[in-house]
């Protein structure tokens, strides 16, 4: 009899698991399982001949269906139980509302410039079926364009950067689209050395416009059999949108879009909030895009600068690592259920992202009152 072992991480559950298997050189045999020792860490054991060929087709897409459900929200639960409210409850006092914390966060803010970044889906808009239906209010659309008018201020989103410009309609602000790999700056209002600003446009995957371009074409004949699927082209990505797909269809989904990426191999694939996310290869992502804005900006490595970055999706993770590294800035996370997150704070939705941009507009124009009248 051989036993041959290979550790595969349970990651969704998190739980420890030991499944044991013995195979037979004979397949006629008669075999009793013998149990293995657990695996440490949250692992499970299982032969490796029989999980060989499942990991190359059906793990891998059952792995990406099984994190397209973790990441979809949150079905509204008819009663909660006393875990839930528990663990909700710790989130929050590691992840206190940015609300409940204004003072403290306007007095760290205290002799620093304060810059801006919003993403859009879900933070300035709410997710909606239809994404072209994004539409912000026109009270978010005031309170954004009154934070650029004290501090620099950037969307940065998978969206195309003309897409996201179109729902916003705000000039004087940068708009970084396709995760950051598509950014245009107003002119040198707001930068720190405007006599050296030459405007900011950077663009670093334009070599692979042709490719993400014929992905796309495929993409559209793939997937027009499932119902509610839906390709979205954002110039430097693509992005395949899942929220009218039946829960039943995901997998299938993924398999497609899995099997058109296996001929390109500089295109990887990820996830954000109801939709799955093709882009290049390169490191490039939100969290560079804001390094990025901040040298353009010339504050790189300043420490008069407090970047304040918001968001709500897995993609905003990038960015709230950077301002975890750099200790130096604020990461707030838009959401109504505990997430494992990099953020320091929260909001629960675009509403309260709305009231906090206000309060700190009022907070602003109150200090520069005050400095009048000294």
């Amino acid at each position: 009899m051989t036993n041959q072992n290979v550790v595969v991480p349970n990651a969704r559950k998190g739980v420890d698991i030991t499944i044991a298997m013995a195979l037979s050189k004979s397949l006629f045999s008669p075999v009793v399982p013998k149990p293995l020792p657990a695996a440490p860490g949250g692992y499970f054991t299982i032969s490796r001949k029989m999980f060989a060929k499942k990991t190359e087709t059906g793990g891998k897409t059952n792995f990406w269906a099984d994190s397209m459900r973790d990441s979809s929200p949150t079905r509204v639960k008819s009663t909660t139980s006393s875990s839930e409210i528990e663990e909700k409850n710790n989130w929050i006092v590691n992840h206190p509302s940015a609300l409940n914390m204004f003072e403290q966060i306007v007095n760290v803010s205290k002799g620093k410039q304060i810059v801006m970044f919003l993403d859009y889906d879900g933070t300035l808009s709410p997710i909606v079926e239809d994404p072209d239906r994004a539409f912000m209010t026109n009270e978010m659309r005031e309170a954004v364009r009154d934070v650029a008018r004290y501090f620099p201020t950037a969307i940065v989103t998978g969206r195309c950067r003309d897409k996201v410009y179109s729902f916003v309609r705000l000039a004087g602000l940068y708009y970084a689209g396709s995760h950051g790999m598509d950014i245009k700056g107003p002119s040198k209002n707001g930068c720190r050395n405007k006599k050296d600003y030459q405007g900011v446009l950077f663009q670093p995957a334009s070599e692979f416009l042709p490719m993400i371009d014929e992905v796309y074409n495929v993409l559209l004949e793939r997937i027009k059999y499932i119902p509610g699927a839906r390709v979205e082209d954002n110039k430097f990505c693509l992005s395949v949108h899942f929220r009218c797909v039946e829960e039943k269809m995901w997998a299938a989904l993924v398999e497609q879009v899995r099997s058109v990426l296996n001929g390109y191999p500089k295109l990887r694939l990820t996830q954000g909030r109801k939709v799955l996310e093709i882009r290049p290869t390169i490191k490039w992502d939100k969290g560079k895009a804001l390094e990025f804005l901040l040298e353009s900006l010339g504050y790189a490595n300043s420490t008069d600068v407090l970047p304040v970055y918001i968001g709500d999706d897995r993609t905003d993770e990038d960015a709230f690592k950077v301002l975890r590294n750099r200790g130096q800035g604020l990461g707030i996370l838009v959401s109504k259920v505990p997430k494992e997150t990099n953020a320091s704070y929260s909001l629960q939705e675009p509403t309260e992202v709305k009231d906090f941009l206000r309060r700190l507009v009022e907070w602003k124009r109150s200090t520069l009152q005050g400095q009048s009248r000294v």
